[in-house]
């Protein structure tokens, strides 16, 4: 039976030392490294080990009562939270570790919705059990009440070999063919064992184990229980005469092949496999040349993965984070949606005699592997922007480049990433026909709700203008960043509505309705009704009880929401959402005031309407007039002429009105 399992924690928490231990427990390593000692398994880059850190999600491989696991070690710092979310595209199950000292932090909050929101089953491990500090009821109380009410302590396997009495009233409650059962006293073990197993792959269980990696305590008995407790079907799944595959990491070796991460869902993948897919309206065809099964930085050839494989592939340009693999025709929108976004950007400030062009090229690989990194482009100031979750993810990319290319950059202040979208509908007209081109489009701009992003439809007569230019026309509204009017901000939750199109039957060429569509857009833009956006956090702040009020009355100045305030002991904590503007600083007052004491934990949670939109659109000066590579007029001939017409004029002069 093959299994892929992700281990999950808050920084700090014994994470990588637990996947460590694992292997070394089930004789998948033959030396126990230790991250202290830069000598772990699964940190195998010089920055992971320097920083002690986890940054990027590596895997290894080992065999436990007799079945294969394939075993992921993620990110814990809250910087690095979109390689770990991208991760629980393949998993069957996770273990999230919690600290037996600290108890659930604020960021294992985080980490657990996200698991949440991917339905993946969840086993709890708390740490660090050889403490002094160490309490197991307290973090207990915790787990339950912070996170899953439905997590129940188990010793081991033997609680359900043995048929624990607490466990099977603890089942019975949830179950109900098994609380009949129960009821009549005629359940048996292996009754309760797949009462439990259904329980867990429903999210109505969460089993809750303790020991200590460090000192090889509880692992034993742990592996036991998740050997028993986390069937898969792979199987039946690799009959399939379809395959299905997830692509959850994309990385690049020492010799340049792009290497796409794949969790194989069913079917099978064979060397020279093809896949084809439509892009822009064209049909393009790749091939499988190479399967590596890696376990560490280590791999070994295949010439075939099934269902329940993790394995990397080389030859495949187009597939990116979260794109679906099947055998049949897919398009740019066969992927998986994050959640998980940048909220802050920066300029790259190059510090030696590197061109911007071959910079910028070199960033575009680390986009291709962490695509949150949104790498932009400004040709008139010749300026590189990139996309961050904070300071520390910056820090560590400018060690990445000096490393992988020799490049040492720095980066400047951050600033926040606005977004725009629009209030009500509006259509936008764009027509483009220099000497010998032709093409014109009207759409109408909907807002969209908040966080839907870009959509399309087509409203379009195929009389009116047939379906490969409008797939065309769609292509090109999803390839580019489109740009609002306010700031040049990034337009977002807008949907697209292809109302009519004109094509000229012998000169309309392919670029054409690019130049079209885009011009449309921007056409609409103009005359709609702008709203400014700023990404918000969700945060969660501990402190002791005689800070509340000072916290709760920083919150609001700080254009801040939060919910009632829980208690637990001589300690609060404070839920709440507000502007990344506004609170990016925060921590460091709230240390400073606490003595140390308090704690905040963010995560990025979507965009609202900015609360001093004027103040921003002020300050960031954008020139929409200026910016050569957002038009918003459009082209027209006449007697063998072309002349430009102002977007305010254009309607004028439109042949599909």
């Amino acid at each position: 039976m093959k299994k892929t399992i992700g281990i999950f924690a808050h920084v700090d928490a014994g994470k990588t030392t637990f996947s460590e231990r694992l292997l070394y427990a089930t004789g998948a390593i033959r030396e126990l490294g230790r991250v202290d000692q830069q000598t772990s398994f699964l940190d195998t880059n010089e920055i992971e080990r320097r920083r002690g850190i986890t940054i990027f999600a590596d895997q290894a491989v080992f065999q436990w009562s007799g079945d294969t696991y394939y075993l992921i070690d993620t990110p814990g710092h809250v910087d690095f939270s979109a390689e770990t979310e991208r991760t629980i595209g393949a998993l069957d199950y996770a273990i999230l570790l919690v600290s037996g000292s600290s108890g659930v932090e604020a960021h294992t909050t985080t980490l657990f919705r996200l698991l949440q929101a991917k339905r993946i089953p969840t086993f709890f491990f708390i740490n660090k059990a050889d403490l002094d500090t160490f309490r197991l009821e307290f973090v207990l109380e915790e787990i339950r009440d912070r996170l899953a009410e439905d997590a129940v302590y188990l010793h081991g396997p033997e609680d359900v070999s043995l048929a624990n009495e607490a466990l099977a009233e603890f089942v019975a409650e949830r179950d109900e063919a098994f609380l009949e059962a129960y009821l009549n006293g005629t359940h048996s073990v292996g009754d309760l064992q797949s009462s439990l197993i259904r329980l867990v792959q429903k999210r109505q269980c969460f089993p809750v184990t303790s020991g200590s990696a460090l000192k090889d305590l509880g692992i034993d008995r742990f592996l036991s229980l998740l050997a028993l407790l986390t069937p898969t079907a792979y199987g039946q799944a690799q009959a399939a005469p379809v395959f299905r595959g997830r692509v959850y990491k994309v990385r690049h070796d020492s010799g340049g092949n792009r290497l796409v991460f794949v969790k194989v869902l069913a079917g099978s993948l064979r060397v020279k496999d093809e896949f084809s897919y439509e892009v822009s309206g064209e049909i393009l065809t790749e091939k499988v040349n190479e399967i590596r099964a890696y376990n560490g930085i280590r791999y070994e050839p295949r010439q075939e993965a099934v269902a329940g494989d993790v394995v990397a592939v080389t030859g495949l340009k187009i597939p990116i984070c979260g794109s679906m693999l099947h055998s049949d025709r897919m398009t740019e929108h066969d992927k998986e949606s994050y959640s998980i976004f940048s909220t802050l950007q920066a300029q790259v400030e190059i510090l030696d005699e590197t061109s911007v062009t071959d910079c910028l090229g070199k960033l575009r690989l680390l986009e291709d592997e962490e695509p949150t990194l949104s790498v932009t482009y400004r040709e008139a100031s010749q300026e590189i922007l990139v996309s961050a979750m904070g300071t520390v993810q910056l820090e560590v990319l400018e060690q990445l480049i000096v490393s992988r290319f020799g490049i040492p950059v720095a980066f400047g202040k951050p600033q926040v990433q606005y977004r725009e979208t629009i209030a009500a509908p509006i259509v936008g007209y764009g027509h483009f026909e220099p000497l010998r081109h032709y093409a014109e489009v009207q759409l109408r701009l909907e807002p969209n709700p908040r966080g839907t992003g870009i959509t399309f439809a087509s409203e379009c007569h195929v009389d009116d203008l047939t379906l490969n230019f409008q797939r065309l026309i769609e292509s090109h509204v999803f390839e580019k960043d489109h740009k609002g009017t306010l700031t040049g901000s990034s337009l977002t939750d807008v949907h697209i509505v292809l109302q009519d199109g004109r094509a000229h039957e012998k000169h309309t060429s392919g670029g054409d309705f690019r130049e079209a569509t885009y011009r449309a857009i921007r056409q609409g833009l103009e005359k709609a009704e702008s709203v400014l956006l700023e990404p918000y956090y969700r945060f969660e702040v501990y402190v002791d009880t005689e800070h509340l009020g000072r916290v709760l009355s920083d919150i609001q100045k700080l254009h801040g929401t939060f919910e009632p305030p829980v208690q637990s002991g001589n300690t609060v904590r404070i839920g709440g959402r507000g502007p990344v503007a506004t609170f990016m600083n925060y921590s460091a007052d709230l240390v400073s005031f606490t003595k140390g004491r308090g704690s905040i934990t963010f995560i990025p949670d979507g965009y609202e309407p900015c609360h001093d939109p004027e103040e921003v659109i002020v300050q960031i000066g954008y020139d929409k007039v200026r910016d050569l590579e957002n038009p918003s007029a459009s082209v027209f001939c006449a007697k063998g002429t072309s002349f430009v017409v102002p977007w305010d004029e254009a309607e004028n002069y439109m042949h599909t009105i």
